[in-house]
């Protein structure tokens, strides 16, 4: 079955022969060889390439080990370039390649190479890999699957789709197996085996146990305000260990750095200035942190405000927490959040997750911070459910989950 990512796909093709290395960046499972073996190499071929000149490489593969070693990968590749055409290497797990970064750096000298590479552990996962090539190398960060993309080999509804990947996730493998409880157990086992081997094995943790009950904490706080002081606080009264201050940021560092989390800054509308702490994280894939608090205490509306947060990222906004500072009716100030303020260019949408509003007493609850904001940018709330997009009286978007994440331009309506 093939699951189409389009989005990824466009962006890849607008890179080609831009003169740079294109790394394909990402967590673990969510798609990256699929992407440059299968649908970008078809596109390749579909252009006109002939075969012979792409050359694809997976390290991973028993067949490549001896290509492992840069005395050996750099003449193979040098042998297969018998003309002045143009040469597509496309390179699997490429940290399996001893000293990757110089050989890269070698084919940047080839005038008639364009170079693509995707890598999986967590070293390459880093968001530091792209300053080893000196500025040569343009990232292409890639997500698990939207809702959209997700609903593309889903065969039931989109509001059955919707109740499975809220549960589940978009990780491609897991989405292609049969049966719930194969879900469940795969991503339990990928979470544990997978993300956090490879974290603690780079990082060289010496208590894993800790820094996997701060990921605990993490999965049963999305979309909570927090920073490492609050974090050490509560190991302190829930677990009652002492952990320090700085041991938390790193931890946190480091899951936001294999993509396992991302952080959101909160950000003073009025003020116009960003606020270091508390902050917000969400999971890159909701399926991950279900599994992760073995699928208990799924709040629908905080999963929907994650999948909201990361569906804003793929479409390639900026994503902040909004403040509003504002003086209240009995003249003391006060704070009020904006669920997301989102920024692309010119543009800026301030969008608010409200899993229901069943009256107006809740929608003037989650209208409030945007009537107070006091700019012209277009407002938006997203509700679990709404029989089509509808605007109220003060301006501001209503639109339901299902809309707001298979429709591209909804945020234009």
């Amino acid at each position: 079955m093939e699951i189409k990512r389009d989005r990824y796909l466009h962006k890849l093709i607008a890179r080609k022969h831009n003169g740079l290395i294109k790394v394909i960046t990402g967590m673990r499972r969510c798609g990256k060889s699929y992407l440059l073996f299968a649908l970008f190499k078809r596109h390749l071929l579909e252009e006109g390439v002939p075969g012979d000149h792409i050359i694809e490489i997976a390290f991973d593969s028993f067949e490549n080990k001896k290509l492992r070693d840069p005395e050996v990968l750099y003449p193979t590749v040098k042998e297969r370039l018998v003309d002045d055409g143009m040469y597509y290497i496309l390179l699997d797990e490429v940290q399996l390649l001893g000293e990757f970064e110089s050989v890269l750096n070698g084919f940047m000298h080839m005038p008639n190479v364009d170079v693509y590479v995707t890598g999986s552990n967590a070293k390459f996962l880093s968001r530091d890999i792209i300053t080893e090539f000196r500025g040569r190398g343009d990232e292409l960060h890639m997500a698990p699957l939207s809702f959209g993309e997700f609903m593309s080999v889903y065969p039931g509804n989109r509001y059955d789709g919707w109740n499975e990947y809220v549960l589940y996730g978009g990780l491609p493998p897991v989405v292609l197996l049969p049966t719930v409880e194969q879900k469940a157990e795969f991503l339990k086992r990928l979470f544990e085996e997978t993300y956090i081997n490879d974290i603690v094995g780079r990082h060289r943790i010496r208590n894993r146990e800790e820094f996997e009950e701060l990921i605990d904490i993490l999965s049963s706080g999305i979309g909570s305000l927090t920073n490492p002081k609050k974090l050490a606080d509560t190991f302190k009264t829930k677990k009652g260990k002492s952990i320090s201050v700085n041991t938390i940021k790193s931890y946190l560092d480091y899951l936001c750095d294999a993509f396992v989390v991302s952080r959101a800054v909160r950000y003073d509308i009025k003020g116009r200035k960003y606020i270091d702490s508390p902050q917000k994280y969400y999971f890159t894939d909701v399926g991950l942190r279900n599994a992760r608090i073995n699928f208990r205490q799924l709040e629908e509306n905080h999963t929907m405000e994650n999948v909201i947060f990361n569906e804003l990222l793929a479409r390639g906004y900026g994503v902040d927490v909004g403040l509003v500072n504002t003086t209240g009716s009995d003249g003391k100030k006060k704070q009020l959040e904006v669920d997301f303020v989102c920024n692309k260019g010119s543009k800026r949408y301030y969008v608010q997750s409200a899993f229901a509003i069943p009256d107006e007493a809740k929608m003037r609850q989650e209208s409030n911070s945007l009537l107070r904001i006091g700019d012209t940018f277009k407002k938006i709330i997203v509700v679990k459910d709404t029989p089509a997009p509808w605007y109220t009286e003060e301006g501001i978007l209503v639109i339901g989950i299902h809309d707001f994440l298979l429709k591209e331009n909804c945020l234009d309506l």
